[in-house]
């Protein structure tokens, strides 16, 4: 099976989910890849709001629009639409796993930073309460870790078309 679908997980869905589907949509889009990505946030906090404007800012300045992604809540039927649902944080995955419904529910959820090899952290840090520092530590591992599953699905479509 390949992937055809990305869903990226945090608490309100305003400041590293949506910056992780806008960075994960450019490396996609650079790749010619078509694979859908979207975001949710597990709490109902910003429902139908833009991202933090620091999120947005901070994107632009390292060229990735995310200024008319629109927050929405994580639904039990994120599980039929997406092949992998990764979550910024344990705490994020772990109220998501609770909504599973079974163990093939389970098993697509995965914490991003998991992608990465080696790195310091093991969770995506909300920079929501910090400041502006903190949105571009949030970039930087957020992009690394989109990198890295850019490239394997690269390499999964190259492999599928054989």
């Amino acid at each position: 099976m390949h992937t055809r679908n990305i869903l990226m997980v945090c608490l309100g869905n305003i400041c590293r989910s949506p910056l992780a589907e806008g960075i994960m949509r450019e490396k996609l889009k650079q790749r010619k890849l078509e694979i859908y990505v979207d975001s949710a946030g597990t709490s109902s906090y910003h429902i139908g709001e833009n991202p933090d404007r620091r999120s947005i800012t901070n994107a632009l300045k390292n060229g990735v629009d995310i200024s008319k992604l629109i927050a929405r809540q994580f639904k039990v039927t994120d599980f039929n639409g997406f092949d992998v649902i990764y979550a910024m944080d344990k705490q994020n995955m772990k109220d998501i796993l609770k909504l599973s419904r079974n163990s093939e529910d389970a098993a697509k959820v995965k914490l991003l930073l998991d992608e990465l090899d080696n790195t310091n952290f093991n969770e995506v840090p909300d920079p929501y309460f910090g400041g502006e520092d903190g949105f571009q530590l949030v970039f930087d591992l957020v992009n690394e870790a989109c990198e890295k599953i850019a490239e394997k699905l690269q390499h999964e479509m190259n492999n599928y078309k054989l």
